[in-house]
């Protein structure tokens, strides 16, 4: 068989399923490709808000049985979390099959990198708690959803972080006025970043409006066929290997836009030390690096990332690359 693919579950930590509910869990997908002896890995986190599920990442997976696909993966699935993984595990095989690094076939050297560290969405009282658990770490990622409770949970959550860079997930969930009312107290909080305040559908909003604080897409750019869209509108641009479709198109899509004069974000969805080896190629001389999924499980694979205080180590060959 070229191509082995199998959903797991891992545990998540209470820091992430307090905004989940009964969700307490993350699945994956993982992808092993075989061919001469060797074999090269990748894992991919279907995405629900993309219309992705674990059984359509799977039957996209499974259309791939040719091993000259691999090779222009790009022309048989579109950007998503199945070629994400399927992307990722050819440049695995690649590297072990030629006997070297995937750091040393796209000719990046790999250096540790400081991730920030993610707090999700709930009250302004629980977040301020997970806050002051983790304001030690130099950044912190607020999950916020819209109206006043935002900006109680920012006044409480720099209370008691006062040192930690804070950068803001808004999730699409804000309304013009609510951008107009949160902005000035802000930029007081000094808040560094924030990350898709309005719904993708309607991002035009950001033409027409100050940015004293850098504003990152997200849901707004998947790939490198989004990026002249986000002229004008965005500062940051945050590239993730299951939206761009794996580490090949992420890279082309973080040279166009350096030469457009965006600043990038390496995100991630809550995967394991699998899922995150591959973009911390991606991470290298970044502005921001948002690679803390495995943090936020009870479980990851074995020769797993180390982090020490937000900074990851790179990845040891006994896992990916």
């Amino acid at each position: 068989m070229l191509i082995d693919v199998k959903a797991e579950v891992f545990p998540l930590k209470k820091v992430f399923t307090i905004s989940r509910g009964s969700r307490s869990f993350a699945e994956v997908v993982t992808v092993k490709i075989t061919k001469d002896g060797f074999s090269g890995f990748g894992e991919c986190v279907p995405y629900k808000r993309y219309n992705e599920t674990v059984q359509s990442v799977i039957n996209q997976i499974n259309t791939v049985n040719d091993f000259s696909k691999l090779i222009e993966i790009d022309k048989h699935l579109p950007a998503g979390a199945a070629r994400n993984a399927i992307d990722c595990a050819f440049w695995d095989w690649q590297a072990k099959i030629k006997s070297t690094t995937v750091a040393q076939l796209t000719n990046i050297n790999i250096a540790p990198v400081t991730t920030s560290f993610t707090l999700s969405l709930d009250t302004a009282e629980k977040m301020a708690e997970e806050a002051r658990n983790n304001s030690h770490l130099p950044v912190l990622k607020i999950k916020l959803g819209g109206g006043e409770e935002d900006l109680n949970r920012i006044s409480l959550i720099r209370k008691v972080a006062p040192e930690a860079k804070i950068i803001i997930d808004a999730n699409e969930g804000w309304s013009l006025e609510d951008y107009k009312k949160l902005i000035p107290h802000f930029v007081d909080a000094e808040i560094k970043m924030i990350e898709q305040p309005f719904a993708s559908s309607k991002d035009d909003y950001l033409m027409n409006i100050e940015r004293p604080i850098p504003i990152c897409a997200d849901e707004s750019c998947h790939d490198s066929s989004d990026l002249e869209k986000c002229i004008g509108k965005y500062d940051v641009i945050n590239i993730k290997l299951d939206k761009t479709g794996g580490l090949t198109e992420a890279l082309k899509l973080k040279e166009k836009a350096k030469t457009k004069n965006f600043d990038i974000m390496v995100g991630c969805m809550v995967g394991t030390s699998l899922a995150m080896a591959p973009a911390l190629i991606l991470a290298q001389n970044v502005k921001w690096v948002d690679l803390d999924g495995p943090l936020l499980m009870s479980e990851d694979r074995k020769h797993n990332l180390i982090y020490k205080n937000s900074e990851i180590q790179p990845a040891s060959t006994g896992l990916w690359g």
